[in-house]
């Protein structure tokens, strides 16, 4: 069984970007409560964006991912774990417009580490500048949000026709820990992914207090 979910979204937000049904009207835990999720396709006009399963009563989140540009869907790469729709579950989204200014762009990042997941943004990235991204919600940094925990994985979503050239973990002085080349997504010519621009797993890195996640971009 495949349910359809729309929402007209509004930029750089969580709240209020509910998917409903577009027969019945209904959020995803009314509509189908217990049933199972086994693949998300979720598209965005332009730009990019994060989606997520979500508890409305507990704010648990039990499955998250990226959007692609409509028309660029796959649903062979659309496969996620197994997880159980609650009946308080919500789908919700957190798109990012492309930037209009001339050689700036908008980046979205997953980060997980010990202490949980959490969705990172960047705006108006400067091309070949790194670029610190902050919590989407709270705007911390990645050494206040996670201080005293081990970083596990991270995947980053820039804008439509960006090309990620870099990530880099820094450090209390400035030091650079980590970094990790990434690539376009999408169409362009290089692209292993619609999805993300660079992904990385088991990565296995301490975090310290003041640490920062930056990225290096250069805009379509």
């Amino acid at each position: 069984m495949s349910k359809i979910f729309t929402d007209t979204s509004t930029d750089g937000v969580w709240s209020g970007n509910v998917l409903l049904d577009s027969i019945a009207s209904q959020s995803i835990g009314i509509l189908i409560p217990n049933s199972t999720l086994t693949f998300a396709q979720a598209e965005y006009e332009a730009g990019c964006m994060a989606w997520r399963l979500q508890n409305a009563q507990t704010l648990a989140v039990s499955a998250r991912g990226w959007g692609v540009k409509q028309g660029f869907n796959c649903m062979g790469s659309s496969m996620i774990s197994a997880v159980r729709v609650n009946p308080n579950d919500i789908l919700t989204v957190f798109p990012l417009a492309v930037d209009a200014t001339s050689q700036k762009s908008n980046a979205l990042a997953w980060v997980t580490t010990t202490k949980g997941t959490e969705l990172f943004k960047g705006t108006a990235i400067a091309d070949n500048t790194a670029t610190g991204l902050t919590t989407a919600v709270n705007g911390q940094s990645l050494g206040d949000a996670f201080f005293n925990s081990v970083l596990r994985s991270l995947s980053v979503q820039c804008e439509d026709g960006c090309t990620l050239v870099e990530v880099q973990i820094i450090d209390e002085m400035g030091g650079v820990v980590f970094t990790g080349q990434g690539n376009v997504r999408g169409p362009d010519a290089g692209s292993r992914s619609n999805h993300y621009n660079i992904e990385l797993d088991g990565l296995g890195i301490a975090i310290g207090k003041g640490w920062q996640f930056k990225v290096k971009t250069v805009s379509a």
